[in-house]
């Protein structure tokens, strides 16, 4: 715990310290009294505090009484002498504010404490000092000191609270950030190590899982989203933030996320089985390089890889598809970009729209019957059959790639 205290910030500014302004003999009265005194506020925290009062456990409550000597016998020294150290007081209140936390109770029960402690200790004494008649002026200044005293322990007390739960938070983060690579491996890392990490990090396992990959902001220092729910798993993958999304099939799914992401571009890999997270992450990858081409997010800024799929599945096989496109669709290149662009565009929103005229049309803003005259054409420069249900879906996937090399600029 030395180094913890090493660490904390320096002992508070004592700065109008009252206890200078009481004269050091009045420490003599006092003294022979902190047995008692120590009692009375041991009795007066376990009435009080129901958290604090465990009667079957007496190492605790002997630990609560020495932390009051130590306090209270401080407290007397530093009325005789103002130039004593705090250190020590200082480390054993901290040790306590840090106890707390580890053990998972709230600062506001140890504050509880103080205050009922320092109360009884104020209530003694003033009665004491009566008894003895000493002047009202004693009374009022043994008052702010006590107030003030207070002040400092708690302050130490709240110092090693925090500490505590700097470290327990940055041991967690470190616990989540280990899981989240296991998941994402590739291959799997063993199911009994990711159950392990996973219970060191207080995450529960879902079932499926899906990843979204962000665009790092510039001047970001590639830091994702921040104020996400603690569900979620967060990291960089990359160098792009890249988040791990539990039960995304659930009701609301992904688009319950759509405030925390508000301004933030992505794609989000398809649901999984948990343990094919870096499936996920893959599409999730692939889908972010795409949107920098072809798609365009829209509504929360995300592109979600399975409503993209045929765009995806080009990608992957671009060279090949290009290559299956100029052989398939020779026939509009040899028409030239303008011709060939426009019935190309013509053939694909019939190959969309079931080869009806009309609604292609509407698609085209073109009169229905522009399309039937096109849809003529396109049958007499193939030698195969544009409607043969065996080859509709290779000319939709042929004629995006087709159209990206030969579009013409007027349209349709």
């Amino acid at each position: 715990m030395t180094e913890l205290y090493e660490r904390s910030t320096e002992i508070d500014d004592l700065a109008g310290e009252p206890w200078r302004d009481v004269p050091s003999h009045e420490a003599q009265w006092i003294r022979p009294h902190l047995p008692a005194l120590v009692d009375s506020m041991v009795g007066g925290v376990l009435r009080h505090v129901p958290e604090y009062a465990r009667p079957d456990d007496p190492v605790y409550i002997e630990v609560m009484r020495v932390a009051v000597t130590r306090g209270m016998g401080h407290f007397v020294q530093m009325i005789a002498d103002p130039d004593a150290s705090w250190r020590d007081v200082h480390q054993v209140f901290f040790e306590i504010g840090y106890g707390e936390a580890v053990e998972g109770r709230s600062l506001e029960h140890l504050q509880n404490a103080l205050r009922v402690a320092s109360r009884t200790a104020w209530r003694y004494l003033s009665e004491e000092a009566e008894r003895l008649k000493k002047p009202r002026e004693l009374a009022i200044s043994l008052t702010e000191v006590n107030f003030a005293y207070l002040d400092l322990l708690a302050s130490a007390a709240a110092q090693g609270y925090a500490r505590a739960r700097e470290k327990a938070a940055g041991e967690r983060e470190q616990r989540r950030s280990r899981l989240l690579g296991l998941l994402l491996s590739d291959p799997a890392a063993p199911k009994d190590v990711v159950v392990e990490q996973a219970n060191l990090a207080g995450w529960a396992l879902p079932e499926r899982v899906a990843v979204i990959v962000l665009s790092p902001r510039p001047g970001s220092g590639g830091e994702g989203p921040a104020g996400l729910p603690p569900s979620l798993l967060g990291g960089l993958d990359r160098g792009r933030p890249c988040l791990l999304v539990p039960d995304p099939d659930r009701p609301g799914g992904i688009d319950r996320l759509t405030a925390s992401l508000g301004g933030w571009t992505g794609a989000v890999g398809p649901s999984v089985p948990v343990d094919q997270a870096a499936v996920s992450l893959h599409w999730a990858h692939r889908t972010l390089e795409l949107m920098a081409g072809w798609l365009a997010p829209s509504g929360t800024g995300l592109v979600h890889a399975d409503r993209h799929m045929p765009a995806l599945l080009l990608q992957e096989g671009w060279t090949l598809a290009e290559a299956a496109a100029r052989r398939r669709l020779a026939p509009l290149t040899e028409l030239g970009a303008h011709r060939g662009s426009r019935l190309a565009m013509t053939m694909l929103e019939c190959l969309k729209h079931g080869f009806n005229a009309t609604d292609a049309a509407e698609a085209l803003c073109v009169h229905p019957q522009t399309v039937r005259y096109r849809l003529a054409q396109l049958h007499e420069i193939f030698d195969y059959d544009i409607e043969d249900p065996a080859i509709r879906l290779e000319l939709m996937l042929l004629l995006p790639v087709w159209l990206r090399d030969n579009v013409d600029g007027e349209q349709p």
